[in-house]
């Protein structure tokens, strides 16, 4: 008797346990679905890059003669003018120089004198006869080498005047000193390289971009194509800029092609430093007042829905808008796109029209699979 009951007691709580997940677990029948409104608006198409802000005109100041420097007329950051002294060497083995090639210049004009007072005096005993013509001859050739020494002599004096006056460093352009690699007392050698001792830009209102684009971007590129770009300082604000010329030297590291292409930008605020990372978006294309869509409509694809044949023939976007709670395929044309949205043409779409993004699963059915793998 007590067993009897036991198995009727058993068996009417295995039938509520199930009744209980049968009615727990139950789908309902509509699906949900989350839907975007298709709207007219603009659409800009770009093309990313990365660049680095240089100085249109960048010019590299370093000296001709060797020496230590001995005064420093300029600093970082300084405005110049043209011709203005930015430093000096000592002058002193420069000066020695000199006075030694000036002593030999004098020696040789003496000595050009002498020859010279000669010849004429072997001309006059030449003619009465009182001397050959060859030992004319051989007074003749000491004048022509005392000219030569003289012309070499003053060649010299020249050269180390030359080599004076470069010991003062001037400027070659009016601009901004951005960078000075010396300072006082520092020796500098010009035997074999020209020792760079400071770079100044032309002119910091106008600056370039150097930008390294990748080759299978290259080809949608152009002269005076806009740009727009920001930089990690001033991340609120958009720059804009014209391209000023492709490149056509290719770049390959890695098998990886890319090409330098040239952008002006304009720079009257003087927010642009030199060397400022530049996160750069071309202009490619850009449509106004167009139907858009979200491209999470075009990538949506039903679960319980194949396409059909006549889809997959055409291998064209589809759409899907809501009928009676059911997602009905639209094939359309789809123009340019800018990673958010894309140009819907020649559509049956008016802006307005819902479409689906994507589906929302039911919160009860997931709550029951959970509770099945814990019963």
């Amino acid at each position: 008797m007590f067993r009897t009951k036991h198995v009727v007691i058993t068996s009417i709580l295995i039938i509520l346990a199930g009744y209980w997940y049968s009615a727990d677990t139950k789908v309902p029948e509509d699906n949900q679905y989350i839907t975007r409104t298709i709207e007219r608006g603009n659409i800009v198409q770009t093309i990313s890059a990365n660049g680095t802000l240089t100085p249109v005109v960048l010019v590299n100041v370093g000296t001709q003669v060797s020496g230590t420097v001995y005064k420093l007329h300029v600093d970082y950051n300084d405005q110049v003018e043209i011709g203005q002294v930015l430093a000096e060497l000592d002058p002193a083995l420069l000066q020695a120089q000199l006075q030694q090639s000036e002593a030999n210049y004098l020696s040789a004009q003496v000595t050009h004198r002498i020859a010279t007072d000669k010849l004429k005096r072997n001309k006059m005993l030449q003619e009465k006869g009182f001397i050959s013509p060859e030992a004319l001859d051989i007074v003749e050739q000491e004048v022509d080498a005392a000219r030569a020494l003289l012309a070499v002599n003053k060649a010299q004096v020249e050269r180390d005047r030359a080599n004076l006056s470069y010991s003062i460093i001037k400027s070659p352009i009016s601009g901004v000193v951005i960078d000075r690699d010396v300072d006082i007392g520092q020796t500098v050698a010009a035997n074999f390289q020209t020792p760079i001792l400071f770079q100044i830009a032309k002119d910091l209102r106008k600056m370039q971009i150097n930008i390294s684009v990748a080759e299978a971007d290259i080809g949608q590129l152009h002269i005076d194509q806009p740009i727009n770009f920001t930089v990690d300082a001033f991340l609120q604000r958009t720059f804009t800029g014209t391209v000023k010329q492709v490149r056509l030297n290719p770049t390959i590291q890695e098998n990886v092609v890319t090409y330098n292409v040239v952008a002006m930008v304009d720079n009257d605020d003087g927010l642009l430093l030199p060397g400022m990372t530049a996160n750069i978006h071309f202009v490619v294309d850009q449509r106004e007042d167009i139907l858009r869509v979200p491209n999470a409509a075009l990538r949506y694809q039903p679960k319980d829905i194949d396409s059909t044949p006549a889809e997959k023939q055409t291998n064209q976007p589809v759409l899907y808008q809501l009928v009676e709670e059911k997602p009905v395929p639209i094939t359309v044309t789809t123009g340019i796109t800018n990673g958010n949205f894309t140009e819907i043409m020649n559509s049956e779409l008016q802006a307005g029209d819902a479409v689906i993004v994507r589906e929302q699963s039911d919160a009860k059915k997931s709550e029951a699979k959970f509770r099945l793998r814990m019963f």
